[in-house]
This record gives C-alpha cells, structure tokens and sequence, in this order.
C-alpha cells in the first residue's frame, strides 16, 4: 500500500508497531426465513488498520454514495477492507468502507475475518509525505484508536469523525 502511494515501503509498518495486534474471528450466520427484516451484521466501519476476509457465497455489502452493493462473492479470494486506521495513515487517500453482512433464507454463511491493529499505545497518524499544500491534513495523531471505534461502534455509530481535525 505504501509503495502504490509512493511512499517508503515500511511506513505503515512502523505506524503499526512491533508489537501489532492480529486477532481472528470465525463467523456463523444461519439462515433466516425473513433476511429482509433481519441482518446478519449491523452497518459498521472496522476500526483496524486494515480486516482480511475468507468468506462464502453469502452477500457482503458495501455502502457508497447512500447506495449498497454486493462485494462480489469467490470463495477462493481474499477480501481485503480498509480500516479507520489505514484512512487516518493515508490522510483519507485510504478510504474505511461501511459495510454489512446480509442474511440468506436459503443457506448459512461462514467466514473468517483476520483484524490487524497497531500495538497498544502506539500513535497514529497522517503519513507527512500524504499532507501537502493541495491535500491537507484531515486527521490528527491518536493513540488506541480501537478503543475509541469500539465505544461509539456499541451505540451504532462511526469514531471516525473523533479523528477529524
């Protein structure tokens, strides 16, 4: 990612830490005869730095422009979402998606999302190189960012904007 942004290449890393964090989590989500009143998980944005997902053939959905669209589905792939933490790296170049899991009447869905965090307590912030006169700085430095998306993701909403300059 640094390298497509022509940055040096273990930037991001060290914002990361050495002592990053990379939790798993294995999803079940079972049928549901009625998937149009029921989600399978409520709209969120991760609050990593950045989510890799092994999924099935049930439909993950992306928000863009108030609208959703189905993230194409091939078991054999590797999803890969930007975190809110990789869109306050990039100075917003990255963007942290809204998204969805949705239910199926017909069969279950599985996967398994891998989250990479940096290591507690390291800050954050806007790679220098990504602010300049033509794109300036949108976030601030924080620290334990996770935290903070945790809080406002339990009463539905987005932490981002605690980010914004």
């Amino acid at each position: 990612m640094a390298k497509s942004l022509k940055l040096e290449e273990n930037c991001f890393l060290e914002q990361f830490g050495k002592q990053a964090q990379l939790h798993a989590r294995f999803n079940y989500y079972s049928p549901c005869q009625r998937p149009d009143l029921v989600l399978g998980l409520k709209p969120h944005a991760d609050g990593t730095g950045y989510t890799i997902i092994l999924q099935d053939e049930v439909e993950l959905q992306v928000l863009k422009d108030g609208k959703w669209y189905a993230v194409p589905k091939n078991p054999t792939a590797l999803l890969v979402l930007m975190g809110d933490q990789m869109e306050i790296m990039s100075n917003g170049i990255l963007k942290s998606p809204v998204h969805r899991v949705v239910s199926n009447s017909k069969r279950d869905r599985i996967s398994i999302a891998m989250f990479y965090t940096p290591e507690l307590g390291k800050e954050i912030g806007p790679e220098d190189e990504l602010v300049n006169v033509d794109r300036p700085r949108v976030y601030k430095k924080v620290t334990d960012y996770a935290e903070t998306h945790w809080k406002f993701y339990q009463r539905g909403m987005r932490a981002l904007h605690t980010a914004h300059i």
